[in-house]
């Protein structure tokens, strides 16, 4: 662990040099329906060594505006710097933690034209994860329900995560290929990190995993049934350490032991791994055909069935970047996410994600029109230019990597 002695000389410099690191034009945004300049986005709950952020738009499962990013980076920023701080708690005000990014607002904005603000947005919260993936104390993300993209990308590169039982099979989810677009906020990382190709799966059917299964595949630390949740917080708001196994201890202290059921996809892993191993989207469909011929499994019918309502151009950008992500660090994966980003949100080569984005979520007619329409129509073309640096004219994403290395 890192001394508080230390951080305060990386933050000196750390400021000196990059003034500017988290943000990129905010005071430019005003009409910006992905600004709120509310401090109650976030609220805050201080206890004897903790601190305790708790993500505060419910009537939106608590979706992640640049507003809300900027205040967490804020108030980390802070108590990290704080040696009367020892660790932090995130958790979601409601039914979720968080539902991931404001996908509506993006949508609006893109259809108005104003793509400065998106990249704002992608700019804010991919820094913010970079900062907690390199945060000098211990953290604890409660996701006591929906943890779905953004929301997985500012909870598992923190220390520890705690899964629960309040919900059968929405706790986490990366859907981003339901919708034209492709996991990103640290995705590329976490999930090529999964056992076997777990990742690829994920990724490509945005199928959802409930808390048993997040912890058996490493995606949660810890798991609590959720009546015993308010005794895990008051355990925690009671300690007063920065040590991380002291922390550990209290969380497995006060969990449960949990095993995914029987119809799990976890006990489906080697078929999985099998389906999922190969090398391109039209194999792995393959492959699951063939499995479903000769073993009439009804997984591999309902997995076919995802990876037919998902947007062919994005099925073939996510596989790629689940399989680079698998030999790249945090940093690198976002830097590359935050390139593809822009290049899905500019409809240069595609408009899959205002597409998906409506018949999900404006319209909600569920029958997205894809363009391209066939994994025969998607060029490799098409799918380098979303990994291709962007110009010099649009800055890449700028992580303090000298200053601040990531733990993960």
């Amino acid at each position: 662990m890192r001394t508080h002695k230390s951080a305060l000389l990386l933050r000196r410099i750390f400021s000196l040099n990059n003034p500017s690191y988290g943000g990129r034009r905010l005071a430019s945004l005003s009409g910006n329906p992905l600004i709120d300049d509310s401090d109650n986005l976030v609220i805050v709950e201080g206890k004897a060594s903790s601190r305790t952020a708790i993500l505060n738009r419910p009537s939106s499962l608590n979706a992640l505006n640049t507003s809300t990013v900027a205040r967490l980076q804020k108030l980390y920023r802070n108590w990290e710097d704080d040696p009367n701080i020892e660790f932090v708690v995130l958790k979601g005000g409601g039914r979720a933690f968080a539902a991931g990014g404001d996908i509506v607002s993006l949508y609006n904005l893109i259809k108005e034209g104003n793509l400065e603000e998106c990249k704002e947005f992608f700019w804010t919260i991919y820094s913010f994860i970079y900062f907690l993936g390199t945060y000098l104390k211990p953290h604890v993300a409660l996701l006591n329900g929906i943890t779905m993209g953004g929301g997985a990308g500012i909870s598992i590169p923190g220390t520890f995560r705690v899964a629960t039982d309040k919900t059968v099979r929405d706790i986490f989810a990366t859907p981003e290929t339901l919708i034209g677009f492709h996991p990103d906020a640290g995705a590329s990382f976490y999930l090529s990190h999964l056992p076997g190709y777990l990742g690829e799966y994920l990724a490509l059917t945005g199928e959802k995993l409930n808390g048993a299964e997040m912890l058996s595949c490493g995606l949660a630390t810890h798991f609590s049934l959720i009546k015993k949740l308010p005794l895990v917080e008051e355990k925690l708001g009671n300690l007063s350490t920065d040590d991380p196994s002291v922390i550990e201890a209290c969380l497995g202290g006060e969990g449960d032991s949990v095993f995914p059921d029987q119809t799990s996809v976890i006990h489906r892993i080697g078929t999985l791994d099998k389906c999922f191993s190969h090398d391109t989207v039209e194999e792995i469909i393959e492959s699951l055909e063939n499995e479903a011929a000769k073993t009439n499994d009804s997984w591999c019918a309902s997995t076919l069935n995802k990876l037919k309502e998902a947007a062919p151009l994005s099925l073939k950008v996510s596989l790629r970047s689940i399989r680079e992500g698998r030999f790249q660090t945090l940093d690198q994966c976002l830097i590359r996410e935050y390139r593809m980003s822009l290049q899905g949100i500019s409809r240069q080569i595609t408009g899959d994600f205002c597409e998906g984005v409506r018949a999900k979520l404006v319209d909600k007619d569920f029958t997205p029109k894809w363009d391209p329409p066939t994994l025969e129509h998607v060029s490799q073309d098409m799918v380098d230019q979303y990994f291709t640096p962007l110009s010099a004219f649009e800055p890449e994403l700028d992580l303090p990597i000298k200053q601040r290395e990531a733990f993960i």
